[in-house]
């Protein structure tokens, strides 16, 4: 029981309370500020997961001597980072922001460190006013700034493509979709089956839905 008294009072003690509060932001801002608006479950999934592993992480790393702990911390970050980017799926810009934010977070909470044996109050006080400014910063730009969702859409009516028959190709494409579209632009055009490839960007809740199954290139895309 002292044994366990003492672990609590120590420094993985101290940890411990900067891993809870640490878990209640990101929970605020994945749970209240990103899923309210994008209802996206494997997203939410890994945005909580993910700053779990990376505060234990850096807290273990910086277990070990300061001048290497921070070369080590900062090529642990760079292989994760790496390891995300080889994925079959696209992360949408505001997922990677949200994920860099979160990861950020668990960085900030595991790697403060107290300047004397009796600045624990100092310590909590800084981590708070952080997470207060971060929370702050999201739920501004997440009131002020319309979520716009993007689509891709295989169009059988390439004539319209044309930049001239822009308001013609936008009505048949509320009509016929039921979303209000805020702007087109034309991908890749198919010639041999009569049809162009879409990518609209329309006012609704939702995130972006677009995925791997149309190859367009970059370069291709125009506004109509």
């Amino acid at each position: 029981m002292n044994e366990i008294l003492d672990l609590l009072l120590s420094d993985f003690g101290n940890a411990l309370v900067r891993f809870f509060l640490c878990v209640c932001v990101n929970f605020i801002i994945v749970n209240r500020l990103y899923y309210k608006k994008c209802h996206r479950r494997d997203f939410y999934f890994t945005f909580i997961l993910i700053p779990v592993a990376i505060f234990f992480l850096v807290y273990f790393m910086m277990g070990m001597d300061r001048g290497k702990a921070t070369m080590g911390v900062g090529l642990g970050l760079f292989g994760i980072f790496g390891i995300m980017r080889y994925r079959t799926d696209t992360m949408p810009v505001r997922e990677m922001t949200y994920l860099f934010l979160v990861v950020c977070l668990s960085v900030v909470h595991a790697m403060v460190d107290k300047e004397s044996e009796s600045s624990y109050f100092a310590e909590y006080a800084k981590l708070l006013i952080i997470d207060v400014i971060v929370i702050a910063a999201i739920a501004i730009c997440e009131k002020t700034l319309k979520v716009q969702s993007t689509k891709l859409i295989q169009y059988d009516r390439p004539e319209l493509a044309k930049p001239e028959n822009r308001k013609q190709l936008i009505a048949d494409l509320e009509e016929r979709t039921g979303l209000k579209i805020m702007n087109v632009e034309v991908g890749g055009i198919d010639f041999l089956r009569d049809s162009v490839i879409l990518r609209i960007t329309y006012e609704g809740k939702g995130a972006s839905n677009i995925d791997g199954q149309y190859a367009v290139r970059k370069l291709q895309w125009r506004n109509v």
